[in-house]
Parts: structure tokens; C-alpha cells; sequence
């Protein structure tokens, strides 16, 4: 999928090759290295990067704030000192040890720094509507992933929301999750303010790009480092001496990222065996409506992985050798519906339902698998849905979350509530397909102690934070292979100043961290955690390049179009990553402001589709806003997808064992009737 992303957006630019830039190789090898000295003011080098006297931390992310570290996979390893990050209105700064076990970045990074008074469409920058400008030749920002050579499509954007303008940093947004493992460097040039008149770098990217001289142990015990970085872009016809600021960051590896929650799972289940995972079954509403014949809530038991009891708030629970170690128990919530369909309306023998999991919305619950869409997808095709809590990002993390938001050195306990959260509804799908799991119950039998359950196949449906979550859930099961995404996105740091959602948090967020500047810088550092509970962090691996122990999987994934709560931008995002075809034409035309609409995202070419895909479902809202700002007009169409009978129809026919996605809107774009 990389390969044909950046052959698209080269047809008008080819790489320069350049072997050497002009005077670089000798200089080198010169006495006279430098050209000049340079006089320079730095703020507190010891522990900040002094590119950007700014901030402490910018630009970042920035292998300024790791280390040399030869026993990790990227041969790096994070080292941000906790002076250098926001602080609160209580003047606590942000608790960096739990970042500092990552051996690099995200991999859903973005990229943040400041340019006073930048131009952004005068300077020609690639905004959100032509991702494609970004690979062409003369772009003023240039991204580039140096262990493959290639040019990274992008958008940039001035951060919308502060109302003074010395507070708007200026983001570049990849519009692909990095791979892990890699080396990244960043080249900007040629950028102008409102008048036209150049930016010109400041004085520390000065001292590198020129060569001069400073009295600065700190600046001086980087340069070397920066003579790579300008070595990089050269390759690809970036001049040194037009850059007014150049950087490099490390992508944390796929170890890394995943090695916790691989841990947890294959210890989890070598521990349970041939067996099934402990249940009890403690209320049955039978005939509960005309379209359910059986509501089921009970809990499971799931080896724990958290200290305490695994309670909101916890942390991992870390043995001697760096991976979490069982501790006891978690007890788990589910519930299970069963349709009138699956019981032949009620009378005569099971005719067993397809096995699904259901993931349930933003801080959420089991109970959610009773929602209105959910019951009919279930009585229409046969499923039996059941749902347990996304520990870390439930109703019983809403407490968590405010202290998080009051506090961020308390965020790595959602990211690690998240992985048990993971563990969770792993144990509950084997439970749905085990002889000896909720089909040895008489509440999942019909009356001759039939199972109600097809427990051949297990499949996954979630919608919104089940979408999001659901895709890194995806990307480690193993007792299922087919999903669907509804509403999804990814990369939390992207959606959530997009999301109308978030109106709620950030008035938390906004007086605890009252400095304009400092707090992306928090949603950005906790991306980098975030990316272990989410699809972020998984994104390279959902479909057809699996984790070690785990199948491929193909996915289906339903966007509303003009989604008020996540951003269908982040879902692009995803589809580019995991290679996701897209159903075309996915829209009227007209109706998109972008260039080339959903650039870098391939067409199905015929129907029935065997691969991973993106429907775009419209039900007449708004185009979104084209900054970090959620849109607002008119209904949310956040819902519609999964409350139409025609996308519950697609979903049906590709949760089979053979399934296919099916074009349900005869060649035409997808249209949801208004829910």
C-alpha cells in the first residue's frame, strides 16, 4: 500500500538523487569545518531541545528527548525529563516514566512546532484537501521515513483553536501511520508570512544548517546528528541552505508497541487451555421484545494483569522481566442478546446465530449492545451480540478520566487499563464458541438444550470507541478474523479537537492546563501510550501483515460522512495504512472540497470484494470544518450507518466465513437515511 501512495505523488517530482550536495562531502573532511561562530541564548539545554526557545519540547517529536539504547529494537530509547513537560495550574509537570520505557515515537505522530506568523497557503504547504501537494517536489515541508527512502504524504495546519496567534502551533499531520521501527526526518523551507516576506530560521537551526560555531556544549553535542539530518534531505534535493528548520524522531518498534498486551494474551490463554473461561449467567429476560427472545447478563473471569483488582486507576502489574504479570483475577461484566430469529420466533428447534462480539461507544458499556440498531441487526441476520466493558475507556473510567485530565501523569493508567480491556473481550469470544462456554447454559439453548450459538466462527462489530478500539482489537485476535468498524478513526490525538465529544473534557482540560501552547503538547504526548489501547498502534498489523501468533484479518469499515464525533479524516488515516479499498463513487460529486477526494485510497474495481474496505455512508450533513474544530451544523450523522437496513445488510454479508463485501447501493454512493 506504501509503495503505490508514494508512486501516486511522485508522477510530477521524481527523487533527486544527489550522491553528495555542492561543498558538503569536502567540508567534512576540512580543518575548517566551520564558517563563523555564533553567539547563542538557550534556555535550560540540559533538558530541552534548543531549536525552538518557544517551548521546552519543540519541535516534537524530536530525537532530542531519546537516547542511545543498544538493547531496544530501534537501538533508542525515550528519555523526556519531566521539566520539560506541560504543567498545570498546580505547577505539576507531567511524570515522564512511563514514556520513557518506549524505544521511539508513534507511529500516529503528529508533528508539532511553532512559525510565527506562517502563511500556510501563501507558502504553498499542503493543506487537508490536497495531501498529494505534499509529495511534490517543491513542497515546503517535507517528510521523509529514511529507512525506506520515501517521501511521507502529509497535511499541514495552524492549530485553530487558541485566540492569540503566538499561541497557534503549526501540525503536520501524516496521512499515514509511520512505520515502526523507522527513522524520520523533517525539512521546511520556503515558508512566508502574511506579507509575503520569508521565514528565516532562529539562531540555533542557524548555528547547524550554516556551520557556526557556538559556546554551547549542549547545541554542539548534537551536531553531528543534525549533519545527518541535512544529508537526508539532500538526497532528496532539499538543500541545506534553504531550510529554516530541519529535525529527526524514531518511531517506536512493533515490539514496543506490542509486546505487553502479546504477552498478556498468550500467557491468558496458555494458562486457560482446552478450557472454557469461568462464567455465571445472573439474570435471563426471556421475550424481552419483538425482536430479542433473550436478554443475558452475567460476568467472567479473566486472569488479571493489573495491580489491585484491576479498578480504574490501576497499572499494570510489572514482573522482574519488564511484562505484565498475573495478579489474581478480573472479573468481567457481559451481556448477550438473542433473537427471536435464532429460536424460529420464539417456538420449534435453535436455528444457531452467527457469534459476534459488539463493542460498545465513548466511555460506554455492555449494556449498549441493547441499543435499537444493534437489536434489529441481530433479529434481521441472526446473530447473537454480546458485550462486555472496554476496560480503561468505560462508564467506570469516567472518574479516571477527569483526574487525567486534571493531571497527566496519571494517563498511563487508561493506557494500561486499555490492554486488559483488550484481554477481556478476547476471553468473552472464546466463551461465545467454547462447547463448554455460554452454550452449556440453558439460557443459550433452545428447549431441547440446543445451543442458540453457531459456535463455528466468531466475528466483531463495534461503533465509534468500538471502532477506534475495535480495530487494535482486531489486529490481536485470534479467534476471529472478520470485523466491522463502525464510525471508526484512529489516532486519539487527531480526533479528539475534531470531536464534539470532547466540548465536555476540555472543560477540564482547558483550566487545569491553562497555557494555550502547552496542552496539544499533552494530547501528543499521550498519543504515545494511547497507541497501545487503540487502533494507532496496531494500524500496520489489523489486515495482512499480522503480530507473531496471530491470523491476518480483513475488515469493513462504515464511515458517516460529516460525523460530528469522530473525524472520517482519521478513518482515511486507517484505510490508507491497512490497505483498505474504498467503494466508489463514494460520494456525489461535488460533494467533497478536496482535490483528488480520498487521495491515496484505491477503488474497488467489481463486486463481491474479498478485501478489507471503506463505505462512505451519507445522510446529508455538512461538510466538516477544515481545521481542528468539530463540525457543528446541522444532524450528527454519527448514527445513521448502522441504524440503515441496507448497511446492516452489507455487514450481514461480509460476517461470514466466506463473506464478501457487497455493493447494496448498486453502483451509486451509499446513502443513510437520517436515525
Amino acid at each position: 500500500m506504501r509503495d503505490s501512495l508514494i508512486s501516486a505523488g511522485l508522477a510530477g517530482g521524481m527523487l533527486v538523487l544527489a550522491l553528495v550536495v555542492a561543498g558538503c562531502g569536502s567540508d567534512d573532511d576540512d580543518q575548517d569545518f566551520f564558517r563563523g561562530t555564533i553567539d547563542l541564548e538557550v534556555d535550560r539545554p540540559e533538558i530541552c531541545n534548543p531549536l525552538d526557545q518557544r517551548h521546552c519540547m519543540l519541535p516534537f517529536p524530536n530525537d532530542f528527548f531519546s537516547v542511545e539504547d543498544a538493547t531496544s529494537d530501534t537501538g533508542r530509547r525515550i528519555s523526556i525529563d519531566t521539566g520539560a513537560t506541560p504543567t498545570n495550574r498546580d505547577g505539576v509537570q507531567i511524570d515522564t516514566t512511563e514514556w520513557n520505557r518506549n524505544d521511539g515515537f508513534s507511529p500516529g505522530a503528529q508533528l508539532a512546532t511553532y512559525v510565527e506568523g506562517v502563511d500556510l497557503e501563501a507558502s504553498g504547504a499542503a493543506p487537508i484537501t490536497d495531501i498529494g501537494r505534499s509529495l511534490e517536489s517543491d513542497s515546503p515541508v517535507v517528510l521523509i521515513d529514511t529507512d525506506t527512502g520515501e517521501r511521507i504524504p502529509h497535511w499541514v495546519e495552524i492549530d485553530d483553536r487558541p485566540e492569540d496567534p503566538g499561541d497557534r502551533m503549526m501540525y503536520v499531520r501524516p496521512a499515514v501511520s509511520l512505520l515502526e521501527g523507522h527513522r524520520h526526518v523533517v525539512g521546511i523551507r520556503g515558508l512566508v508570512d502574511g506579507d509575503g516576506d520569508p521565514i528565516e530560521a532562529a539562531d540555533v537551526f542557524r548555528a547547524y544548517r550554516d556551520r557556526l560555531e557556538s559556546d554551547v556544549d549542549e547545541v554542539e553535542a548534537e551536531r553531528d546528528r543534525y549533519e545527518a539530518v541535512f544529508t537526508d534531505l539532500a538526497r532528496h534535493g532539499v538543500e541545506r541552505g534553504d531550510l529554516s528548520l530541519a529535525w529527526d524522531f524514531t518511531v517506536a518498534s512493533q515490539r514496543n508497541l506490542s509486546e505487553r498486551v502479546l504477552h498478556m494474551r498468550d500467557d491468558a490463554f496458555e494458562r486457560l487451555g482446552a478450557d472454557a473461561p469461568v462464567f455465571t449467567v445472573e439474570l435471563v429476560e426471556d421475550d424481552f421484545d419483538d425482536r430479542v427472545m433473550r436478554r443475558i447478563s452475567g460476568t467472567f473471569e479473566v486472569p488479571n494483569y493489573m495491580t489491585g483488582s484491576g479498578e480504574p486507576g490501576s497499572r499494570l502489574n510489572y514482573g522482574d522481566d519488564g511484562l505484565p504479570e498475573v495478579n489474581g483475577v478480573f472479573t468481567a461484566d457481559f451481556r448477550c442478546i438473542v433473537p427471536r430469529s435464532a429460536l424460529s420466533g420464539g417456538e420449534g428447534p435453535a436455528v444457531p446465530a452467527r457469534a459476534s462480539l459488539y463493542g460498545h461507544g465513548l466511555l460506554g458499556s455492555e449494556r449498549e449492545v441493547g441499543a435499537s440498531n444493534v437489536r434489529s441487526m441481530s433479529n434481521e441476520h441472526n446473530f447473537v451480540f454480546c458485550a462486555t466493558k472496554w476496560a480503561g475507556m468505560s462508564e467506570d473510567d469516567v472518574g479516571n478520566a477527569i483526574q487525567i485530565l486534571n493531571e497527566f501523569s496519571n494517563f498511563p493508567t487508561l493506557a494500561d487499563r486499555c490492554q486488559q480491556g483488550f484481554l477481556n473481550f478476547l476471553f468473552l469470544g472464546r466463551l461465545m464458541i467454547h462447547a463448554d462456554g455460554l452454550s452449556s447454559h440453558p439460557a443459550f439453548q433452545d428447549s431441547d438444550g440446543a445451543s442458540v450459538i453457531d459456535r463455528d466462527h466468531l466475528y466483531y462489530d463495534g461503533n465509534s470507541q468500538g471502532g477506534i478500539m475495535g480495530g487494535g482489537l482486531t489486529a490481536i485476535a485470534t479467534d476471529f478474523t472478520r470485523a466491522v468498524l463502525g464510525v471508526p478513526g484512529m489516532n486519539y490525538s487527531v480526533l479528539l479537537e475534531r470531536s464534539v465529544d470532547w466540548d465536555t473534557y476540555e472543560l477540564i482540560y482547558v483550566p487545569a492546563y491553562p497555557d494555550d501552547l502547552e496542552r496539544p503538547l499533552g494530547i501528543i504526548l499521550a498519543q504515545m501510550l494511547w497507541d497501545r489501547g487503540e487502533a494507532s498502534g496496531y494500524a500496520h498489523h489489523i489486515t495482512d501483515d499480522p503480530l507473531p501468533g496471530t491470523p491476518p484479518h480483513t475488515v469493513l469499515m462504515h464511515v458517516a460522512y460529516g460525523d460530528h464525533q469522530v473525524a472520517p479524516a482519521t478513518a482515511e488515516i486507517e484505510a490508507r495504512t491497512i490497505g483498505a479499498r474504498i467503494h466508489w463513487p463514494a460520494v456525489v460529486d461535488g460533494r467533497l472540497p478536496d482535490v483528488e477526494p480520498y487521495w491515496g485510497i484505491e477503488q474497488i474495481e467489481g463486486y463481491p470484494y474479498d478485501g478489507s474496505a471503506l463505505v462512505i455512508w451519507d445522510s446529508g450533513a455538512p461538510t466538516p470544518p477544515l481545521v481542528n474544530r468539530p463540525p457543528r451544523e446541522g444532524e450528527d450523522p454519527h448514527g445513521d450507518p448502522r441504524s440503515d437496513p441496507e448497511a446492516r445488510a452489507q455487514k450481514s454479508a461480509f460476517l461470514r466465513p466466506d463473506g464478501a463485501v457487497v455493493d447494496v447501493c448498486e453502483g451509486m454512493p451509499c446513502f443513510a437515511d437520517p436515525s
